[in-house]
């Protein structure tokens, strides 16, 4: 996942790692016959501890983290990564449009410049001993591990109101609490009463207790929304419609099992393979498509491309019966960096020759790297490049946007302008200001944004047209899904990162993997995690897969993103949590 933090994109700075040197000391200067003073004692330097597990109220994961700090004192700093304080913690961000990070929790605020920014592996992370220490959360180190723990509340009283076509649920609290979630539950580390919890299961939330909280589940389907507000404390619950249930029928708080129409396929034109190889535990979900009982399809969002969901949120979306976890995204800005093409329609475009997967109706899908070339023509015959699609891959040039993008375009980076294109004319114009506050996108609309000074050469009433070429005819599929690097093609290994401008570091990692395969008969939906360790490099990933008779084979996002929903229950966590993703390829029923 280095596109996440490496691709912040041209208009934020990457920030490095942060690095520590002792001051130096200089004599005094010896006037005889007195004695010198006294050297001044050298403050002592902060020592970075670093480690790969992390408790969070006596739950164990995998999660990096860095502790800067004089040894056997409190911290100075503590870098943990943005999924971890969103998924596990309760922390609410939002994206600024100058790549800035603003982070609520319980009423207390952080913003987090992009410089404040750094990398953990691959993710992106910044310090939040601000956060934790005005929240009274307690930590401590030993050895790779990190603990963080927090006193579980009290739930005062449960309100509720219709919000829209929704309804809100709002749970008082005595404090602040740990919110996570996983999969298809909310887990908040609370106190509640029998009569409590009954008002809870009324109001469409099964609650079960689960270690020092309650997990909670919603009866009315995903959650459209889940947030903190301080002063006093309150966890927030944003339920769609029907979320307001009598409880009949909806006691029993087991998480979701497999379903019914997915266990009726198994061994019936699905095969659900579980191995381990080299101390890799292996998930491989392999169908036919031509003949078989599903096909492949790409997951994308509902809604448009900015959001990121839980890999069970997104199944149940698109109603896959089979899910991993897609390409590569912006986590700060929760935007697509890569292919992803649905039906026939870019809804986000390939960038830097990256590999992908493309087909067509039940076709097997062929593997490659992919590149667009687009173009848009003026009224004097002149004609200017465009560079990326409906992405969040902000580049110096024109880029164009449109109503898949969603019903507003944002501003990505400083001094943008605009053109809106309707019925192939040019509408209107927009200045960065008007960009930043949001230009609304219909139906047929085509937003043309000039970014790092490059100007748009036409004015209103200009017509325009648009032309585009793919590299190869992998981008005349219906169907694209893109990650990178490409592992195998026919056979071979192709791992080769400086072709896709994957950073050597990450070549060289270890991770929790997800693979979109195929052996030339099957399609396989892979995912690879390391039985005693972070898991498989991108060379053992493809070594692995050819030991097991695959022939193509695009890696796709990995490590916290890694996942694999079987019927609606989460069977893989990439790193012990179920991370938020952009996108999935799934097996669907027609």
């Amino acid at each position: 996942m280095p596109v996440r933090w490496q691709q912040r994109l041209l208009a934020v700075a990457t920030a490095s790692a942060t690095t520590f040197s002792s001051a130096g000391l200089v004599p005094a200067a010896i006037a005889a016959p007195r004695q010198p003073p006294p050297l001044p004692s050298q403050p002592a330097s902060p020592t970075v501890q670093e480690g790969g597990t992390l408790v969070i109220n006596g739950r164990s994961q995998e999660a990096r983290w860095r502790w800067v700090g004089p040894r056997a004192r409190p911290a100075q700093q503590l870098w943990l990564t943005l999924e971890v304080l969103q998924n596990q913690l309760g922390v609410s961000s939002r994206s600024l449009p100058d790549g800035s990070l603003d982070l609520e929790w319980f009423g207390e605020g952080l913003k987090v410049p992009p410089a404040a920014q750094q990398a953990l592996a691959d993710e992106v992370a910044l310090d939040a001993l601000p956060l934790l220490q005005a929240l009274g959360v307690r930590m401590g180190t030993d050895g790779q591990q990190l603990s963080l723990s927090l006193p579980s509340p009290n739930l005062v009283q449960v309100r509720s109101s219709v919000q829209g076509a929704g309804r809100r649920v709002v749970l008082d609290l005595a404090a602040p609490a740990l919110v996570r979630q996983d999969g298809s539950e909310l887990v908040v580390d609370i106190s509640g009463s029998s009569e409590l919890q009954a008002q809870l299961r009324q109001l469409g939330l099964v609650s079960r207790s689960l270690g020092p909280g309650l997990a909670l589940r919603s009866t009315a389907g995903v959650p459209q929304r889940i947030f903190t507000l301080g002063q006093p404390n309150r966890l927030v619950i944003d339920l769609p419609s029907g979320g307001q249930g009598s409880g009949v029928g909806s006691t029993d708080p087991a998480p979701t099992p497999i379903s019914p129409r997915l266990q009726a396929l198994l061994g019936r034109g699905v095969r659900w393979d579980r191995l381990s190889r080299s101390g890799v535990r292996i998930n491989a979900v392999r169908v036919e498509p031509r003949n078989g009982p599903l096909r492949l399809a790409p997951l994308p969002p509902a809604g448009g491309m900015e959001g990121l969901l839980t890999l069970p949120q997104l199944a149940q979306q698109t109603q896959a019966l089979v899910a991993i976890n897609g390409g590569y995204f912006n986590r700060v800005r929760r935007l697509p960096l890569g292919a992803l093409k649905q039906n026939g329609r870019w809804l986000s475009g390939p960038i830097l020759n990256r590999g992908v997967a493309a087909w067509s109706g039940r076709d097997l899908p062929q593997f490659g790297r992919l590149s667009l070339q687009e173009w848009v023509s003026g009224p004097d015959g002149g004609r200017e490049p465009l560079v990326v699609v409906n992405s969040g891959y902000v580049q110096r040039g024109i880029s164009r946007y449109d109503d898949a993008w969603g019903a507003i375009y944002r501003s990505l980076s400083g001094g943008e302008t605009a053109l809106l294109v309707r019925q192939g004319v040019v509408a209107q114009d927009f200045n960065s200001q008007q960009l930043e506050q949001g230009v609304p996108l219909r139906p047929g609309d085509t937003l043309l944004v000039g970014r790092g000074g490059v100007a748009l050469p036409w004015t209103a009433g200009s017509r325009l047209s648009l032309s585009s070429r793919p590299s190869t005819p992998l981008g005349d599929a219906d169907q694209v899904v893109g990650g990178g690097p490409l592992l195998l093609q026919e056979g071979r290994l192709v791992l080769n990162g400086a072709a896709e401008n994957f950073a050597a570091a990450f070549m060289r990692q270890g991770a929790p993997r997800t693979v979109l395969a195929s052996d030339g008969v099957e399609v396989w939906l892979v995912t690879l995690e390391g039985e005693n360790g972070a898991g498989p490099t991108l060379e053992e990933t493809a070594r692995l897969l050819l030991q097991l008779g695959v022939r193509d084979a695009l890696n796709l996002d990995g490590g916290s993103s890694t996942g694999l929903v079987m019927g609606g229950s989460l069977q893989v966590k990439g790193r012990g949590v179920a991370g938020r993703v952009h996108n999935g390829v799934g097996l669907v029923q027609d």
